[in-house]
């Protein structure tokens, strides 16, 4: 995230006007959220992208709106979110907000398990259904796909381990995200060890160039995904996303409550082609929440099957 409006960010300042930076910073520091501002954000949130924040979670959505307090100079939760409602603050702020309550912990190869399912079993299932008609292409979407890693783990290995048996097929990846910040990093596609810390030897020497610190993807794997922003929670942009054979959407369902759960699901569901399949994060299940697909087993995973 962008800081470079935060007064502890800019070149010190002298005499009267370091003070009064100074003064701004300590009120920011000591802002409270109290509980009913607390519970017009949590509604705020939760209309707007899904994600809920249950009354044990209050210190940490402080935490994370104090950042943008921070970054805007504002003195109190409460002027924050009457600046977020106004004319001037509505559409670029709320961009940073979802930035600044999402976390984007992932890395390449993160889900073996899933990764194998798909390679092993769920793309060679679908390219035999389409094997004798015209079309010959096997669409996946990686939802809340952060900085690329998990969509970019699929481009591997498809390019290494499906392509070569099956040359007549064409594949697309596409990935999105809540958060700008995150679509432009997967863009770049440029990563720190940290992302690849569990990628096979073998794949981090032939398609990542190390450039000091940095990794560098090849140019012909960053090439198979396109990333775009998406914000699951938005109905009309979720009518839009269509036609999937696999849709990977791993570990949102956990912040969002039974009904935010079977908003997104549903349209998962109508995003996904007949036989396609769903993957979740290992903590999620979709008990409760849809009996509209079956569940299929896989070792060491299991995924969802549109029937």
């Amino acid at each position: 995230m962008d800081y470079t409006n935060n007064t502890l960010t800019k070149k010190p300042f002298s005499g009267l006007a370091a003070n009064q930076a100074l003064k701004t910073s300590l009120q920011n520091d000591s802002a409270t959220l109290s509980i009913s501002t607390f519970e017009k954000w949590r509604e705020y949130i939760y209309t707007n992208c899904g994600i809920y924040f249950q009354d044990n979670k209050k210190y940490l959505l402080e935490s994370r709106l104090l950042k943008r307090l921070n970054s805007l100079n504002l003195n109190s939760y409460e002027e924050y979110f009457t600046y977020i409602n106004s004319g001037a603050g509505r559409i670029s702020e709320q961009k940073q907000l979802f930035e600044a309550i999402t976390i984007n912990e992932t890395y390449f190869f993160r889900n073996q398990p899933q990764l194998d399912a798909l390679t092993q079993k769920v793309i060679p299932e679908i390219i035999k259904q389409k094997q004798s008609g015209f079309n010959k292409r096997v669409r996946i979407w990686s939802a809340a796909s952060s900085s690329g890693e998990e969509a970019y783990s699929i481009a591997i290995l498809i390019n290494d381990l499906i392509k070569p048996k099956y040359p007549q097929f064409q594949f697309e990846i596409v990935g999105t995200d809540i958060s700008y910040d995150m679509v432009q990093k997967a863009k770049l596609a440029t990563y720190k060890e940290y992302s690849v810390r569990n990628t096979p030897v073998f794949y981090l020497k032939k398609y990542f160039e190390k450039d000091g610190n940095q990794f560098v993807l090849n140019p012909k794997i960053k090439s198979m995904a396109r990333f775009s922003e998406l914000n699951l929670y938005d109905n009309v942009r979720m009518r839009t996303m269509t036609n999937f054979d696999v849709i990977l959407c791993a570990n949102v369902l956990i912040y969002f409550d039974s009904k935010s759960k079977i908003k997104v699901v549903n349209h998962l569901y109508n995003s996904l082609n007949k036989n396609g399949y769903l993957f979740i994060g290992y903590s999620e299940t979709l008990h409760g929440i849809s009996q509209a697909f079956k569940l299929v087993s896989f070792p060491k995973t299991i995924a969802y099957k549109k029937v």
